[in-house]
């Protein structure tokens, strides 16, 4: 099993991303491929920029990908607004979405904090001259 895949944060970021694909599947033809593809790929970035940071070898480096990840979440929100503004969902929706989001943006700062410490599986990282090296512990 990946790290990525222990992580709590990681989850959470494919079910909101399974949440929005699977809402924006009823949207109009007309903005389906332009404004639900720009969800679709703000949505997949959540979770591959996780993903991607915890395979990196230094904790700058996964700092980087966990902020990337944080600024999609951003995205997600605003263009959830934009729909439920254009009336493609419905408020509560739009509050399903929110509250999901919120809670990744949460987890991302707090991973960012402490790249090095995985809660959810007591496993942590040793810095060294050479990077970060995993270790169970």
């Amino acid at each position: 099993m990946f790290r990525f895949e222990r992580l709590t944060v990681w989850q959470k970021a494919v079910d909101l991303f399974e949440l929005v694909d699977t809402m924006a599947e009823s949207f109009p033809r007309r903005v389906r491929f332009g404004l639900g593809d720009q969800l679709h790929r703000a949505g997949l970035s959540i979770s591959s920029n996780i993903a991607e940071g915890s395979g990196r070898e230094t904790v700058a480096e996964m700092r980087h990908f966990y902020s990337v990840a944080k600024a999609s979440t951003f995205e997600l929100v605003s263009l959830t607004i934009v729909c439920r503004r254009r009336k493609f969902f419905t408020d509560e929706q739009y509050a399903a979405v929110y509250k999901r989001a919120e809670e990744v943006a949460r987890m991302l700062t707090g991973l960012k904090k402490k790249p090095s410490a995985d809660c959810t599986t007591g496993s942590t990282f040793r810095h060294s001259a050479q990077g970060t090296r995993h270790s169970h512990g």
